[in-house]
This record gives structure tokens, C-alpha cells and sequence, in this order.
């Protein structure tokens, strides 16, 4: 947490150096920033700043992609009413992440991404069940599988790896 201030601070330096107090500046000066902190990593830093940080970035991109890729599929199936592709189900997936966060966080990275929704929990807090649009070949079982090495993998590896180290 020190070096993502100290990464801030870079940035508002950066910004004063240059006289453009600007968003576009205060970003140039926090990725500035972000690299002196990977270049001195090994040195200073010991909580892993810049791997926790590239794991945020890469979640964030994913689940941006994922956000366009499906709201593609709802757009088409939209403009084209009569050809309707969806086989819409409900879902139980199997989690394995634990802590309560983490299942929220990713229940709501589902619910966000259209064609899908988060309806419940079990009460073990051990099956996620989703409501999804698009269930293909009626396999529930593909649901499962793009959702485990997608959306969940990602956030194990960001959230709950990190948490651990």
C-alpha cells in the first residue's frame, strides 16, 4: 500500500515538473511512476506492488474484453429478432473461491457482463448459481468450464493468490 502512494506521489511530481496538470499528465507520470517502482522492485519492493498491479490491469482488461465480446452476442441477437440463438438456463457453478469478497467480486463481474446474471449463492458459499442467455448445444457443462477458466481463474489469481503471499 506505501508504494501505490509513493507511485501517486511520482505522478503528482511528474505533473508539477511538467506544468500540465492534466489527466493524460497525472496517468504519463503514475505509469513513470510504476516503471522506476518495477525497475527498484527487487530493492524495495517487498509486498509485490508491481505484480499485484499488473494482475489488477490484466483482470480489468479481461473482464473489458468479456463486457464487448458479450454484448456483442445480445446486440446481435437484438437487431435479428427473428433468429433468436439463446437457450437460456439456469446454472450451478462450482466456486472455488472462499472469502465472501471474493465470491461477491466475482458474482458481480457475472452479473455485469450481459447474457449472464448471479442469482445465488448455496449455503455452504461452495455453488454460485447464474442465470445465462446462452447456454450452446444445451451443454450447462461449457457454461461451467468458460466460467472456472475465465472469470474465476482471473480472480483467483489476482485476489486470492495476492491475499496468500
Amino acid at each position: 500500500m506505501k508504494l501505490l502512494l509513493t507511485n501517486f506521489i511520482i505522478a503528482f511530481i511528474w505533473t508539477a515538473v511538467t506544468g500540465n496538470f492534466s489527466f493524460v499528465s497525472l496517468t504519463i507520470g503514475f505509469f513513470l511512476g510504476y516503471a522506476v517502482l518495477h525497475i527498484a522492485g527487487p530493492v524495495i519492493d517487498t509486498d509485490g506492488y508491481t505484480k499485484k498491479f499488473r494482475l489488477v490491469i490484466g483482470l480489468f482488461f479481461y473482464f473489458i474484453k468479456e463486457l464487448f465480446v458479450s454484448s456483442i452476442r445480445v446486440a446481435m441477437d437484438v437487431i435479428r429478432p427473428g433468429e433468436f440463438k439463446m437457450h437460456s438456463g439456469v446454472v450451478g457453478v462450482p466456486l472455488d473461491v472462499k472469502t465472501d469478497f471474493q465470491i461477491t467480486f466475482l458474482a458481480n463481474m457475472i452479473s455485469l457482463t450481459p447474457g449472464t446474471l448471479s442469482l445465488d449463492v448455496s449455503e455452504d458459499h461452495k455453488t454460485l448459481f447464474i442465470h445465462c442467455m446462452y447456454i450452446d448445444n444445451d451443454d450447462p457443462d461449457a457454461v461451467r468450464r468458460e466460467i472456472k477458466s475465465g472469470m474465476e481463474m482471473k480472480v483467483i489469481n489476482t485476489l486470492v493468490n495476492q491475499a496468500e503471499k
